[in-house]
């Protein structure tokens, strides 16, 4: 029996602009790696039981571009796209993150995040650490404050489950 970390990703503010996710598979890294940048995959769980994924877009490549848009449960549309800027295979992926409904008046790059996520493996199981960089408090407290982390713990739970699937 696979032993679930459900609900357990720590979310820290170790700065005015940042925000550090960290949480542990019970799935070797390749895996979780694989479920975390595979189309079909993604659609398992980036939804985070909130509605369908309709668009499940990723060029795995520096400079190759990546489109994740849902029909929450309350019928409306929630989008997001960026770029890759680094990608070290199981180990490391660093990209821009742009919310599609960015409020009238912020511009893309205001708006946009760097999210830096790391996988490292020991006795089989796997720490996947998310830095989230914005480009202000405002910004990052926004982000917090719209009810991200809930959906957080449901989708890396969902995460997990596709990991564990692959084995």
């Amino acid at each position: 029996m696979a032993v679930t970390s459900s609900g357990t990703a720590t979310v820290e503010l170790p700065t005015d602009e940042q925000i550090l996710i960290t949480r542990e598979f019970d799935a070797a890294k390749d895996l979780v790696f694989k479920a975390f940048t595979t189309p079909e995959l993604v659609k398992r769980w980036w939804h985070a039981k909130r509605g369908e994924m309709t668009v499940a877009e990723i060029d795995l490549r520096v400079g190759g571009k990546w489109r994740y848009v849902m029909v929450a449960d309350g019928g409306f549309e929630v989008g997001f796209h960026g770029e890759y800027r680094e990608i070290v295979p199981n180990e490391r992926i660093v990209s821009t993150e742009v919310y599609e409904g960015l409020p009238e008046g912020v511009s893309e790059e205001e708006g946009a995040t760097v999210n830096t996520a790391t996988f490292t493996e020991a006795d089989g199981r796997t720490t996947l650490t998310i830095l989230v960089q914005t480009t202000s408090k405002v910004s990052r407290d926004a982000i917090i404050e719209s009810g991200m982390e809930a959906g957080l713990q449901d989708a890396l739970d969902l995460l997990e489950q596709a990991a564990i699937s692959l084995r």
